[in-house]
């Protein structure tokens, strides 16, 4: 197993591999991505342990989206069996990740308690409607930021960990440690994927929505959806094509079971 260290602008060609991925079958990756959502909302809304259930199949179907992409890359048809079949390779270590991953962002966010008392660990976890005053005089900034600094590591190691547990049979901790290290040998790229992302996905689409709201202040719901669905239909698709592409560039594909 061997992580390439790649330029800076690879961040940003990720995205552009995703796009061009996305393109080249357009349908079947957003209708994969939909129920991708479908399916994680519907678990997480079972009774009891829907939450629990909802992170354990959470690995498992993001590789079904990264094989999507890798089979678009080959020219290989896909399917409702591309997302699915994923829970067939090393289907326990992809649990073990869900689980873990879940694990990593309660204790986080319990931390996060001894900054702002448990604003944001109520607001996250327990679905509490926050008090806007309260927030107010609450340190829930410096716990957002305290969080964001925490995760960056967890989700360094979960990035490629679930393609390395299915598609190379690592196990729990050798996937979470490869993609760890392949991660920081390209922090750099991935620093310029985020702030990438961000600009294409976020601060765009919210600046575009700011003057759609301005134009039509009493058509905000359509506002919205005229801004969410090209986000859920075109982007969402091509933001997971590009993770199969980081993965592609970093670790290469001919150890690929």
């Amino acid at each position: 197993m061997r992580a390439q260290a790649l330029p800076p602008a690879a961040g940003r060609q990720w995205l552009l591999a995703g796009f061009a991925l996305f393109r080249r079958n357009p349908l079947m990756l957003s209708f994969l991505v939909l129920a991708y959502w479908f399916t994680v909302l519907f678990v997480a809304s079972l009774p009891l342990l829907g939450s629990f259930l909802a992170s354990l199949i959470a690995p498992g179907l993001s590789v079904g989206l990264m094989q999507a992409a890798r089979n678009v890359d080959r020219g290989v048809p896909i399917g409702l069996q591309t997302l699915y079949g994923s829970f067939r390779d090393n289907p326990r270590t992809l649990f073990a990740l869900g689980a873990l991953y879940l694990c990593c962002c309660l204790g986080v966010l319990g931390l996060s308690v001894l900054i702002d008392g448990g604003d944001l660990f109520r607001i996250f976890v327990l679905n509490e409607k926050p008090d806007p005053a309260a927030l107010e005089e609450s340190n829930i900034s410096f716990a957002v930021l305290f969080v964001i600094t925490l995760m960056i590591p967890v989700l360094a190691a979960w990035w490629f960990a679930p393609a390395l547990a299915a598609w190379h049979r690592l196990s729990l901790f050798k996937s979470l440690f490869f993609s760890f290290i392949a991660c920081q040998m390209n922090w750099r790229g991935f620093l310029n994927y985020v702030l990438t992302l961000f600009l294409f996905a976020i601060f765009l689409p919210s600046l575009f929505l700011a003057l759609l709201l301005a134009i039509l202040p009493a058509a905000a719901n359509f506002a919205q959806a005229l801004v969410m669905m090209p986000l859920l239909l075109f982007v969402a698709p091509a933001i997971f094509a590009s993770f199969y592409a980081s993965y592609r560039d970093i670790f290469g594909l001919s150890e690929i079971v």
